[in-house]
């Protein structure tokens, strides 16, 4: 069959490009991009003249001193190019530790994993709460492959933590002893790479990245190399077909996103985990969501600078690149793997009741200004607009079902 090849995809939902109106980075920082897309270039080149999409993602986010991941800039916060929960308020942190407390009793596992710890934040504002509420677990392991990210989450730790600092463990991979305790990620899956498929009525193409005459970065398309992917392309089409009803262009491509390594991940934690917990906050949706037949531009989002746009190929190693997570997909292989979904609702509902308005029923609302900041950090965590409804959260439970009060108030688990 022959590659399709295309400077964008066929579908056009390369809409957002990046513009002129995007900040300009400095001449050092382009040079670091540039060093980044030529190693990327060498890599097509090595494989043939093309490499999967999950590929690129990978080098363009994880290459070590270049990817965006992997270098020294700045990546959370006003400063950076995006901000997570954990960054808008402490109250996210105290209500995931208040719900770890819960875990902690109803499996008598005292150590907590925390997978990709960001700037720390998380992990210091969830260890206070506990402290307060005497709590306090036994090791507080962070795993971050990141060693500029490590770095600061040390230097943060011991400004702000000093007399708990010998808590916490640092480690460069899972543990590859047995393990028992409460595995924790924020935005952890949505930073993996995926592949991306590109479903037509009579075929299914993998979508491939090349170049053009230029040695600019374009899409081609192909037959999918992975076996895997040609299951999973099924299983999208199956969850299709009692909506095909609502998909107004048939006869046009649909672009997707299949986050193996996202599968793959999960069934590692299981296989370490014997008994304990897991608990995920992400952004994304259950699969008749995901694959619903207008979602016919796929999830696929790059952020610069606190600019949202869905060119992946826009200076690599100075963006992220992220996916909305199939929240079906990771209960089947959390199924699969042995584990048990004892909870699945969005982070609002997982907020308010978890905790969120004991922590708050105290505010002085005659301390206006203190009274007006939580107010609007509140909103930013829950509001649908916001991060309340896009936003899930995901309990997988090892050797036992557990039963959380952030998860009683609404538990969507039935929809996964």
């Amino acid at each position: 069959m022959p590659k399709q090849t295309t400077s964008k995809p066929a579908d056009g939902s390369l809409q957002k490009k990046a513009d002129g109106s995007f900040p300009e980075p400095s001449t050092e920082v382009k040079a670091h991009s540039d060093q980044l897309k030529q190693l990327i270039q060498q890599t097509i080149k090595a494989q043939g003249g093309q490499i999967t999409f999950a590929d690129y993602m990978n080098q363009a986010l994880y290459t070590p001193g270049l990817g965006y991941y992997s270098a020294g800039l700045k990546k959370f916060g006003k400063q950076g190019d995006f901000i997570t929960a954990p960054e808008i308020s402490p109250l996210f942190s105290q209500c995931l530790a208040l719900q770890c407390i819960h875990i902690m009793q109803q499996t008598e596992q005292h150590i907590l994993l925390e997978v990709g710890a960001g700037s720390g934040i998380m992990a210091i504002e969830l260890v206070l709460e506990l402290e307060r509420q005497v709590q306090l677990p036994e090791q507080y392991l962070i795993l971050e492959l990141s060693a500029e990210l490590r770095d600061r989450q040390q230097q943060a730790i011991k400004a702000r933590l000093p007399h708990l600092y010998e808590r916490f463990v640092w480690l460069d991979c899972l543990p590859e002893k047995p393990f028992s305790g409460i595995v924790l990620a924020n935005e952890l899956l949505d930073a993996m790479p995926v592949h991306l498929l590109r479903l037509e009525p009579e075929q299914i193409l993998e979508r491939y990245v090349a170049m053009d005459s230029k040695d600019n970065f374009i899409w081609q398309d192909d037959i999918p190399e992975n076996p895997r992917l040609q299951k999973i392309a099924d299983n999208i089409r199956a969850v299709q077909k009692p909506l095909a009803h609502l998909n107004d262009k048939p006869d046009q491509p649909y672009i997707t996103e299949v986050n193996l390594q996202a599968i793959d991940w999960i069934k590692s934690i299981a296989e370490i985990l014997t008994a304990g917990a897991i608990l995920l906050v992400d952004y994304g949706y259950t699969a008749t969501e995901y694959y619903h037949p207008q979602r016919s531009m796929g999830t696929l989002m790059c952020h610069y600078q606190h600019h949202r746009h869905d060119d992946p190929f826009y200076l690599p190693g100075l963006q992220d690149i992220t996916a909305h997570i199939d929240f079906s997909g990771i209960a089947h292989a959390a199924n699969d793997s042995g584990l048990n979904v004892s909870g699945f609702t969005t982070q609002a509902h997982f907020l308010m009741a978890g905790g969120l308005v004991e922590l708050t029923k105290d505010l002085d609302p005659d301390d206006i200004v203190h009274f007006t900041e939580i107010a609007r950090q509140i909103k930013m965590l829950t509001l649908p607009e916001e991060m309340g409804e896009l936003f899930k959260v995901i309990l997988l439970a090892k050797d036992k079902t557990l039963s959380l009060p952030a998860f009683k108030f609404q538990n969507f688990q039935d929809r996964l």
